[in-house]
């Protein structure tokens, strides 16, 4: 699945991470226990805390540790779950968590501040070849809705109209920006956004109160539901292809445990390939994670890629760069950490 994120500011990096961490709910799985995060325990088993945002691909993680895919590789897993990506990452670069889940987008926002954090694995993404756009609402749990009483038929209709988004310089925006300038619309002026959670957003599109509103699953199901029409998959436009969702890890990290990271990064390329030939058991485990009413039918299978190309980081920092979203294009050398 992919992400709902938040425009991360270097100020609020390490004033947010015991905000972060004090509503974190905990888990420990692996060969291990009783240690003191961080530590080595009996028999050489190292503890990495991993810090998730409670998506339903945290399946493939979940499946990994069940499976002892980590055990394996002499690690123990505890994972966290913070409020929003940004949170994640400050608790990364802290070291209040060794490694975490971002989204590229807040990921090259921490970046362009001088954050020094480290891709070190994929989480979830989007197929390796680009998807024909009549499928890609199959592929993408996020849409950009018309109010059905709106007369709004296309995304060249957006022009001078109201668009609700979650947070303003965030994933869900950038990506409609690009839409909105494919159709030849200023994202900067034509449109006029305004900030809305996503339930407020559906009831707005209901009503008429908003024009459209980039959602996100389950709400995309809401909308729908309520005579929404779909206008663009914005997030797997913008993406295209590969992995969006990454495991990021702070310098300190990677400084301090190197051996467990590399292990960690052997461990969740298996776990990958086993959530991707076993995707119901993955969902059902991110499924239970979460709490989610949702039955395994309801969700959109993830994609879990293999690896984290450069392209799939550079296509975004150039479009983000192209839409005004960064100042330039980032020096991405070094980034990605290869095992």
């Amino acid at each position: 699945m992919n992400t709902r994120t938040r425009t991360l500011r270097a100020a609020a990096l390490v004033a947010g991470v015991a905000l972060a961490l004090a509503g974190c709910s905990t888990a420990s799985a692996g060969s291990g226990g009783g240690t003191e995060p961080g530590s080595s325990g009996e028999g050489g088993t190292e503890t990495l805390r991993v810090a998730t945002i409670g998506l339903t691909s945290d399946g493939s993680l979940l499946t990994g540790i069940e499976q002892g895919f980590f055990a394996e590789e002499g690690l123990e897993i505890e994972t966290s779950i913070v409020a929003n990506p940004p949170a994640g990452l400050a608790a990364a670069q802290g070291g209040q968590v060794d490694i975490a889940y971002s989204p590229s987008i807040p990921l090259l926002n921490a970046l362009s501040q001088g954050v020094e954090l480290r891709v070190v694995g994929a989480a979830d993404g989007y197929p390796a070849e680009p998807v024909a756009e009549a499928d890609a609402a199959n592929f993408d749990d996020t849409g950009l809705f018309a109010a059905a009483a709106s007369g709004i038929e296309r995304i060249a209709d957006l022009a001078g109209k109201t668009i609700a988004v979650p947070a303003r310089n965030a994933q869900l925006e950038v990506v409609i920006a690009g839409e909105l300038k494919d159709a030849g619309i200023d994202p900067k002026t034509g449109v006029n956004w305004v900030v809305l959670d996503f339930t407020s957003a559906v009831s707005a599109l209901e009503s008429g109160k908003v024009d459209a509103a980039g959602l996100v699953s389950p709400f995309t199901t809401e909308a729908e539901a309520a005579g929404a029409l779909q206008l663009a998959a914005p997030s797997i436009g913008f993406f295209e292809t590969g992995a969006t969702g990454l495991w990021v890890a702070g310098a300190q990290t990677l400084e301090r445990k190197a051996d467990a990271v590399a292990a960690f990064q052997r461990a969740i390329v298996k776990s990958n390939a086993y959530a991707t030939a076993h995707p119901d058991e993955a969902i059902q485990a991110g499924l239970d994670a979460t709490e989610s009413p949702l039955e395994i039918a309801d969700v959109k299978v993830p994609v879990w890629p293999a690896a984290v190309l450069s392209e799939d980081l550079e296509r975004p920092n150039e479009k983000m760069a192209a839409l005004g979203f960064l100042a330039a294009p980032l020096d991405l050398d070094g980034v990605i950490v290869s095992d």
